[in-house]
């Protein structure tokens, strides 16, 4: 199920949630997409864009140990993400993204595979997309479509 900014908005607000989004590949095009639409700061907490493993490990609390195992693009990094932004915000439901976007990657992480987590008081799900590669741009747009869904579906769980 897809959802356009807006809509996740309007399911927030029903929902009485507070929103606050950590992103890497994607530096920021989630927060962008839900704070171009006047209002959305009674939902809109605050983003994290943690596109290096530093920021990672300083902003949300990523453990290196983590990093030194799995590396950035994984589901354990996506989950640590994501609760580092739900416990360093104001936020009832945070999203996290990590990803390959290209051009590049490897035999093991292919550019357009992607990690996501959704995180409220009640826990934390990651899951990861392989995009293929489409190009960054393609990537990127497509990781950020995903990461609303995945708002709006909780939302309208919640």
């Amino acid at each position: 199920m897809s959802a356009d900014a807006a809509a996740v908005l309007e399911a927030c607000r029903a929902a009485k949630l507070r929103v606050a989004t950590a992103e890497s590949c994607t530096a920021g095009m989630v927060a962008a997409a839900l704070t171009d639409i006047p209002g959305s700061s009674d939902v809109f907490e605050r983003g994290f864009v943690t596109y290096t493993n530093l920021a990672k490990t300083e902003m949300l609390g990523v453990r290196e140990a983590t990093l030194a195992a799995v590396g950035a693009v994984s589901e354990e990094v996506a989950r640590e993400m994501a609760l580092g932004a739900l416990v360093n915000s104001d936020a009832q439901l945070t999203v996290s993204i990590t990803g390959i976007a290209g051009p590049g990657g490897s035999e093991f992480k292919p550019e357009g595979r992607v990690c996501f987590g959704l995180a409220t008081q009640q826990g934390c799900k990651t899951e990861t997309v392989e995009f293929g590669a489409l190009g960054r741009t393609n990537v990127r747009e497509a990781a950020r479509d995903h990461a609303l869904s995945l708002i709006f579906q909780a939302a309208c769980a919640l």
